[in-house]
């Protein structure tokens, strides 16, 4: 069986409606945002869908993280803590704002930051927090935010795979003081690229704004570019595919949510896998999904797994991002603006060590994640429990139950 890939139309939702909107644009002859229509629009839509004051979309998820990072303002030399496992397009920008990506560990099952594990990173020169909703499973952010708020750090939320998912009741995005997302060609509402920033904070929205808009400030008595800033400004193109896209997103969320349990339900009784859960009060929305596979029961581990589920016809990644986030060159060896090394030549005494992060290490050495999206049916999930099945059965000492 072929199973549908978010990579192309097979397991992506476009239809007559995207097809609608960008005709407007090009019939308009306007495809910049600043005189367009279609942005603004998405912009406002967005916004009262999250039910927030300030909604700026923008060019891809790492542009997101960009501005969420210059809208806190960082000091050279600040530190902003964040998660071991994501990726490099929430990292990159902290350094370009001269800040210090400082990590936390993360829990070996979620694959989530904890308040436990943010807490020990946290210094004097504690400038934010990110706290990243891993596979679309969200982190405990209300605990992440009111230790936080004792300390007056503002608290970033890295949405770009938990679109629509809850705590409480409570979106993430909306938690923190900020919320990223991300509109890449793989996640619940895509534009191919984009993203979105949003929050009730009226200063760090006003920033927000500037910042993504080379900082001027249009509508001003005086208007001057302000401060050092992009452009990272969307096009109506893509604001006109996200309308569209926003407007089935929820439809979406649910159709990964219904066939991801549909699997849970199929691979519950499976020795050697543990099968995501969430935290009392939260909701999954299923970017991904992963399995934690313990080696002691499965002969050969994650790698062995993922080997015999490609095999059997199911794409996977062993391992996800296969190391920490701080063992990729650019943060290892300090490939930042030529060989100054600048922001960590302000901060020497910062360095990565892996016996800090047991949960990272174990998290990414079990962790198999399973591609995942809205055009799974029940056929299709019968086929992955099939698969895995099947590969455990190979490479297990234990009987796997019918």
């Amino acid at each position: 069986m072929r199973l549908p890939s978010d990579a192309d139309i097979s397991g992506r939702l476009f239809g007559a409606e995207e097809m609608a909107l960008l005709k407007e644009v090009i019939e308009s002859g306007t495809l910049n945002c600043t005189k367009g229509t279609q942005v603004k629009a998405f912009e406002k839509e967005f916004g009262a869908l999250y039910g927030v004051k300030h909604c700026r979309a923008v060019t891809s998820g790492t542009a997101a993280m960009h501005t969420t990072f210059a809208a806190v303002d960082p000091e050279p030399g600040d530190e902003i803590i964040t998660t071991s496992i994501t990726d490099m397009g929430a990292l990159t920008p902290i350094v370009y704002q001269g800040a210090i990506p400082v990590f936390a560990d993360v829990d070996p099952v979620s694959l989530n930051v904890t308040v436990d594990t943010i807490q020990a990173k946290l210094s004097p020169r504690t400038r934010a927090i990110v706290v990243t909703h891993i596979f679309g499973n969200p982190c405990d952010t209300e605990a992440i935010v009111a230790m936080a708020n004792e300390r007056g750090i503002p608290v970033i939320e890295d949405c770009a795979q938990s679109f629509l998912a809850t705590q409480n009741g409570r979106l993430t995005g909306t938690i923190g003081d900020i919320g990223a997302l991300s509109m890449q060609q793989g996640k619940h509402m895509t534009t191919g690229e984009g993203g979105m920033v949003i929050t009730n904070n009226d200063a760090f929205g006003r920033r927000m704004v500037l910042f993504s808009d080379k900082a001027w400030g249009y509508g001003d008595p005086n208007p001057d570019h302000y401060f050092l800033a992009m452009n990272y400004r969307m096009t109506e193109l893509q604001g006109a595919v996200a309308r569209a896209q926003q407007s089935r997103v929820q439809r979406v969320v649910d159709a990964r949510r219904s066939s991801a349990e549909m699997l849970t339900a199929k691979l519950a009784n499976v020795e050697g896998l543990t099968l995501p859960s969430t935290l009392p009060g939260c909701t999954h929305v299923y970017w991904k999904y992963p399995l934690i596979v313990d080696p002691n029961l499965i002969e050969g581990g994650s790698d062995a797994l993922g080997a015999e589920l490609k095999k059997n016809g199911v794409f996977c990644a062993p391992r996800y991002i296969q190391k920490p986030a701080f063992e990729c060159m650019v943060l290892r060896d300090r490939v930042t603006f030529g060989k100054s090394e600048w922001p960590f030549s302000l901060r020497p005494e910062i360095r990565y060590d892996r016996a800090e992060y047991p949960g990272t290490i174990q998290g990414l050495d079990r962790v198999v994640v399973l591609p995942w999206n809205e055009k799974y049916t029940e056929e299709h999930v019968d086929f992955i429990a099939g698969a895995v099945r099947s590969a455990v059965e190979s490479l297990s000492r234990v009987s796997v139950a019918v």
